[in-house]
């Protein structure tokens, strides 16, 4: 990389800070396909309104903004560096009035960081200068706002006490000889001069003086020709070409070309609607003007570089002094969530503990605030009853109860809480989660040429492979995409595997509700249920997670609220309570009764081997090339005999 910058900047490196090695297992884990269900920076069409960032982003400058985004991304597994920031926040939540200053200061600061970079790159004009001298401002302004605090509130915050000694010890120096040099407004590029403030260079104002003044001069100039040839509609003009130069109409002209008058002044150029004259006292005054210009933008060009150096000169405390910023403004934004959205500090240790009360899902909360209902706040316990081991949750219920909200809520939960953040939860207490795995949704992917039950599997597929005894894990009703019977033993055999081989702690939603049988066997299973009512033949879903299991999907109740017509909704009642009856659906305690435990470690010659019948037996003697059509026919009567036909 340092090669290839080498060669296409021609040796004109830009200022790089060291790189920083990152300790392996430092921040969570958490794939591409959980990212996108659970819309942490963007919503699943791509948008940035409806992500979990856009609502708990309230940072006021750009640095904040990306530092907020990345924190979100990348939640730390260190409990001390979590707690570090959690003391930042409870910090800003509890002082309102310095939580307020310090964010109107923030607002007005600008980006310190890029019109470094700028400058660096030589890319940079005269507003990155003012964007430093700037943030240098509010860096003072800031620390004014900490100076009137009791000493003894600045002793808990340690990672506040560093950003505030970064802050204190920013160059002034820089900052009084940006005050000194650069004007309030100045223009974009520095070849447009004016940005150096008057008064700065004495000789600099001397030069914009005469090229200012050069209008007065004109104006003088016209007006003594005018009046020396009588001409009234004598004026003087500039262009690109000519330069300043005398113009009249053509009636006038050939007065000008006629003694006394063609001594003084020498024809240029002859124009249909003008003719165009100088004189030697014009083209002096022009050269005057023009090298005045010249000059003064030279010397402006002269304090913009020595300045831009002077900040180059400082750009490893112009670096820290940034990151204080953007980190002062997060935690301040972060404590202005806190009590908008009435969250709350979590517990967070290297224990295997998973426990939420009064849980809820910030972003669908928001909603349905808007349209004025209330969000259904949920608790939720993986605590086991052994140590280092997970607890799963098989969650059943409807559809449109909020299984899928109930599952996202608590991921989200666990990457608020390691990011330093506090959680919409009346308490919670949180084991590091070292891995973070959701199959929450699904859908094909064409360009790969996978199906949507592909797309499932291939997911399932990396969590059963990667999960750990730390891991916290997701799934949304796993083998919805095939047959029943096939989705059905898929995620049977998925919840044995977490149970017995990723020891992980998992929240599992399903309609196959077979399933919860086998919290009978297996002893870290936790039935849960998501509570409905029906009253006077509707369904009323109460959003109430509790113990338990559905023993209905009300699948026809969903399809006649999404406005499925009459008689197809009576067809499909009567299809169920047929297929109901029928002896396909053999009874879950007989089904787990008939299984053997998994066993992940189970040799293949320790499986049972199905004993053969006669009928195979019978098939594997036969010849049919050598039957003809009557034995062939004798044969299929002899083994319907066999089955008892």
């Amino acid at each position: 990389m340092l090669d290839y910058i080498e060669i296409t900047q021609v040796g004109k490196k830009p200022i790089l800070n060291p790189p920083r090695r990152e300790a392996s297992g430092s921040t969570m884990r958490i794939d591409a396909a959980t990212r996108a269900n659970l819309e942490l920076v963007c919503t699943m069409k791509g948008e940035r309104r409806g992500s979990l960032l856009a609502l708990i982003d309230k940072t006021v400058t750009g640095a904040g903004g990306r530092e907020i985004a990345a924190r979100l991304t990348a939640p730390l597994t260190n409990p001390e560096a979590i707690h570090a920031r959690l003391d930042e926040v409870g910090f800003f939540a509890e002082n309102a009035t310095l939580r307020a200053d310090i964010r109107k200061a923030l607002k007005s600061c600008p980006e310190l960081a890029r019109s470094a970079l700028r400058l660096s790159l030589k890319r940079g004009g005269p507003r990155d200068l003012l964007a430093i001298r700037g943030a240098l401002r509010s860096a003072l302004v800031i620390v004014k706002c900490f100076t009137g605090l009791k000493e003894s509130l600045l002793q808990h915050p340690a990672n506040l006490v560093r950003a505030t000694r970064i802050l204190q010890s920013a160059d002034n120096d820089l900052l009084l000889k940006l005050d000194a040099a650069l004007g309030d407004e100045v223009p974009l590029q520095a070849r447009d001069g004016g940005f150096v403030r008057k008064g700065y260079l004495p000789e600099l104002d001397e030069l914009r003086s005469l090229r200012d003044e050069s209008r007065r001069v004109i104006a003088s100039l016209q007006a003594r020709y005018a009046d020396a040839t009588a001409i009234k509609t004598l004026k003087i003009r500039h262009n690109n070409v000519l330069g300043y130069f005398i113009e009249v109409t053509p009636q006038h002209a050939g007065k000008l070309m006629q003694e006394p008058h063609n001594r003084q002044f020498i024809h240029r150029q002859t124009l249909a609607s003008s003719v165009r004259f100088s004189t030697v006292e014009l083209n002096e005054t022009q050269a005057r003007i023009s090298r005045a210009g010249e000059q003064a933008l030279a010397l402006e060009l002269a304090v913009f570089e020595e300045l831009a150096q002077a900040v180059l000169a400082g750009h490893e405390g112009l670096g820290k002094l940034a990151k204080a910023l953007a980190d002062i403004d997060v935690a301040a934004a972060l404590g202005e969530l806190a009590l908008q959205c009435a969250l709350n500090r979590p517990e967070v240790d290297e224990s295997h503990a998973f426990r939420l009360t009064g849980a809820r899902h910030l972003v669908v909360e928001a909603a349905l605030g808007e349209q004025g209902e209330t969000f259904v706040a949920n608790d939720c316990d993986l605590n086991p009853s052994l140590e280092n081991r997970g607890q799963i949750w098989l969650l059943t219920g409807p559809n449109m109860a909020g299984k899928s909200t109930f599952l996202r809520q608590n991921a989200l939960i666990a990457i608020l809480a390691q990011m330093g953040a506090f959680v919409p939860a009346e308490a919670a207490h949180i084991g590091i989660v070292d891995q973070l795995f959701s199959r929450v949704g699904a859908a094909d992917d064409l360009a790969r040429g996978r199906s949507t039950f592909m797309v499932e599997m291939v997911e399932t597929a990396v969590i059963l492979n990667q999960a750990g005894a730390r891991s916290l894990v997701i799934l949304d009703e796993i083998g919805r995409g095939t047959s029943t019977f096939d989705g059905l033993s898929i995620a049977w055999a998925c919840i044995e595997h977490l149970h017995e081989t990723n020891t992980c702690r998992a929240l599992f939603a399903t309609h196959f509700h077979e399933l919860t049988a086998l919290s009978e066997k297996l002893d870290h299973i936790f039935n849960a249920t998501v509570k409905v009512k029906e009253w006077k033949g509707e369904v009323v879903f109460l959003h109430e997670v509790s113990a338990g299991a559905a023993d209905r999907s009300y699948g026809l109740a969903v399809a006649k609220l999404a406005g499925l017509p009459p008689a197809v909704i009576e067809r499909a009642g009567e299809v169920l309570h047929a297929l109901e009856q029928t002896e396909q659906h053999k009874a879950a305690q007989n089904l787990i009764d008939d299984l053997p435990l998994f066993s992940a470690a189970r040799p293949e010659a320790a499986r049972p081997a199905a004993a053969r019948s006669p009928v195979e037996d019978m098939l594997r003697e036969a010849l049919p090339d050598h039957m003809s059509p009557r034995e062939a026919l004798d044969f299929v009567y002899r083994l319907k005999g066999e089955l008892g036909g």
